[in-house]
């Protein structure tokens, strides 16, 4: 299933985008680097159990040991210490990355609630798209019965695009359901 979407992106995206955006080789075309995946966690402050489920959950989406992220300083008002473990991020490349992509845009995005596309207006100006969901139940991997608290995620894809206009393209060319 990975692969397909790879096999697609160098035997039709590549010379589309080639095409559309007049690129003299095929080095300049843009691709994705790579994809992270956070998943912040307020609540391992008081409940360090917590964190130890977000964890298992990030696993089970990504296919990838999750690394646990700690606070780099202390905010009283939150009740929060330096390097208190705060949450989770997972960093996909490669076929792990095509395979998530894939699945992501096919699979579980669809499942959202009232979905109608995803927003035109998250790239952040270099080429970078950031995609907040509210709960992780739209994967398939997560079972409905065995979740003890509904947590939200933070993906970012990272392509190798200038522009957000390009970056567009090829998200739109690889099946990013976009808002019409």
């Amino acid at each position: 299933m990975a692969v397909r979407l790879k096999d697609r992106y160098l035997n039709e995206i590549t010379p589309a985008l080639i095409q559309k955006f007049n690129y003299t080789t095929v080095m300049q075309v843009p691709k994705i680097e790579k994809i992270v995946i956070n998943m912040g966690v307020g609540e391992a402050v008081s409940n360090s159990k917590v964190l130890d489920t977000a964890v298992e959950d990030l696993q089970k989406i990504s296919g990838q040991k999750p690394v646990v992220t700690k606070s780099k300083k202390a905010i009283a008002g939150f009740k929060l210490r330096e390097n208190m473990p705060i949450g989770a991020k997972v960093t996909l490349r490669g076929e792990r990355m095509y395979h998530f992509l894939d699945k992501l845009f096919n699979v579980s995005l669809p499942r959202v609630r009232d979905f109608r596309g995803i927003s035109n207006k998250a790239f952040d100006g270099r080429g970078n798209y950031t995609l907040g969901l509210k709960e992780q139940l739209i994967f398939p991997e997560i079972e409905y019965d065995k979740i003890d608290k509904v947590r939200g995620m933070d993906i970012v894809i990272v392509t190798t695009a200038k522009s957000d206009e390009e970056a567009r393209e090829l998200l739109t060319q690889l099946g990013a359901p976009f808002v019409k």
